[in-house]
């Protein structure tokens, strides 16, 4: 069954909405393992001391930076944690944006958010919203001990939450050397522009994802199935083993016009957050969680 990878709430003003995300993509590559060629049985990598050969137990690996070539600065486990983000287990809203504004470039990877039991109302409250403003959520959610910017979306019946990357993460394209200027400079005529342009018109057509497959990966699968037939009979290669329906959390009803009408009521700042949940909730959450 397919587990999610968070669990926790949207918070949209003083309404949160709780969730669980789930990833909306699929490892389908086929891995290999290394084998010992004299006897077919797996190789085993061991940490190794560089200097001396030995192998090193895991209570003695510590981590490190590598400040300059061959100089190191150890980093305890303790220090990390305390400049670690909070895990605060909400999908905090800074604000509403313009899908348009946002370079694809930022895009790294997409999730489903999936309503807890009885959360529904918040849930599609808060789709139907963003789909009517044609807008885009950008907030912040801490996914195990690492803070993401993400931007949320309305996506069919769903939300999506897709991670982006952060400015420092993006190269410029001043740092390399495109062709820029009138086409003259390269000697591109009005005719060979046309022409490039008639022949684009003849190649365009409707974007239907269906139609393009994984070819490699199709030729690795038969491959593979042929050599497995050939030395354990017939043994289908599985294409989606374990795979399961979400569960849902269950939650309590609330007054959305109330608490619509106080968030309207409140002045906020232009960061829209309000990631602090109901306390006397948090515990019963918790125990429903475990109980599930």
């Amino acid at each position: 069954m397919a587990r999610p990878v968070w669990n926790g709430v949207v918070s949209f003003g003083l309404l949160n909405v709780p969730v669980q995300l789930y990833t909306a993509t699929r490892d389908i590559d086929l891995h290999f393992r290394m084998l010992d060629a004299r006897n077919r049985k797996p190789i085993r990598y061991e940490r190794v001391n560089a200097d001396t050969g030995e192998e090193v137990p895991w209570k003695e690996v510590v981590k490190a930076f590598e400040y300059s070539k061959g100089s190191y600065v150890v980093v305890d486990e303790k220090e990390l944690r305390k400049i670690a983000p909070d895990a605060t287990e909400s999908v905090d809203i800074e604000t509403f944006v313009e899908q348009a504004a946002i370079d694809p470039m930022y895009f790294e990877k997409p999730y489903y958010l999936v309503p807890g039991k009885k959360a529904e109302k918040g849930y599609v409250l808060l789709r139907e919203a963003l789909r009517r403003s044609g807008k885009v959520a950008i907030a912040r959610v801490v996914i195990r001990t690492r803070q993401y910017l993400a931007m949320m979306m309305p996506h069919d019946d769903a939300l999506l939450l897709n991670l982006l990357r952060f400015p420092q993460e993006i190269v410029e394209a001043k740092e390399f050397d495109f062709p820029g200027g009138a086409l003259s400079k390269y000697r591109i005529s009005a005719a060979e522009l046309r022409m490039a342009q008639d022949l684009l018109e003849t190649m365009s057509g409707k974007w239907k994802p269906q139609d393009y497959k994984d070819e490699f990966r199709a030729r690795l699968r038969r491959l593979l199935q042929t050599r497995v037939d050939k030395q354990h009979g017939t043994l289908r290669i599985d294409e989606q083993a374990g795979e399961q329906q979400p569960e849902s959390s269950a939650t309590n009803v609330v007054d959305f016009v109330a608490l619509l009408k106080k968030s309207l009521a409140k002045p906020t700042p232009h960061r829209a957050r309000t990631g602090a949940r109901n306390k006397s909730a948090a515990p019963k959450r918790r125990a429903q969680r475990k109980r599930a």
